[in-house]
């Protein structure tokens, strides 16, 4: 798979796959998702975080996807790839058939494509900002844009304690993609044809962008 690295094409090949959840860096909001949760009949995770283990196959950069059903949605997810000794940030949505979630997350996880940035940035570039760095993401509704997250990854767990859950894990991260953590929903779950979002690095004036539409089978 190719990516914009600056201002060259780097080759990132994934033999692993990883999506983490309930990586919320407040352990009382994060309890407080998992009860909401819970009323719509998703079973409670069995740690906090979760790691879902997935076919890097979901991972694509394309435009569109296609899912199955009416209730699916995406999630701006801070992304992190391992390739050999070198690490890098992007964005990606953990797009998730919210139906079947409420049967098995894992399943509903590996149900969809997950959409992934074509752009990276180097880790170091954003290793002392990381805390800083802001995910937006928007719905496709009523004609326009509607704004359907927005925060900053310091409500996500720090990376240090993203790497050392995938390492009890036993995650092998040699050669990996990693989607982990989004942040809230700024007015609960919508289902639309078409999402955005970005990842902004306020201190270096970047960003990352992702947009693609959902198409139904």
């Amino acid at each position: 798979m190719k990516f914009k690295l600056d201002y060259k094409d780097v080759d990132l090949a994934f033999d692993n796959a990883y999506c983490i959840g309930y990586s919320g860096r407040n352990i009382e909001k994060t309890k407080e998702h998992i009860a909401e949760l819970k009323e719509l009949g998703v079973s409670e995770p069995t740690s906090v975080p979760e790691i879902y283990h997935l076919d890097p196959y979901l991972f694509r950069q394309d435009k569109s996807i296609s899912i199955i059903g009416d209730k699916s949605s995406g999630e701006a997810e801070i992304v992190l790839i391992f390739d050999g000794d070198q690490r890098y940030v992007t964005i990606g949505s953990d797009h998730t058939d919210r139906e079947l979630e409420t049967v098995s997350i894992h399943k509903s996880k590996q149900l969809c494509a997950k959409p992934i940035a074509e752009k990276v940035w180097g880790f170091e570039q954003v290793e002392n900002n990381w805390d800083d760095l802001e995910l937006k993401s928007y719905i496709y509704a009523n004609g326009q844009w509607e704004l359907y997250q927005e925060d900053t990854v310091s409500n996500i767990l720090p990376y240090d304690d993203l790497i050392a859950s995938l390492e009890e894990f036993g995650a092998q991260l040699n050669n990996a993609v990693v989607y982990c953590g989004t942040v809230p929903l700024v007015d609960g779950f919508k289902y639309p044809n078409a999402f955005k979002a970005q990842l902004i690095d306020p201190i270096n004036n970047n960003t990352i962008d992702l947009e693609y539409e959902v198409n139904k089978l």
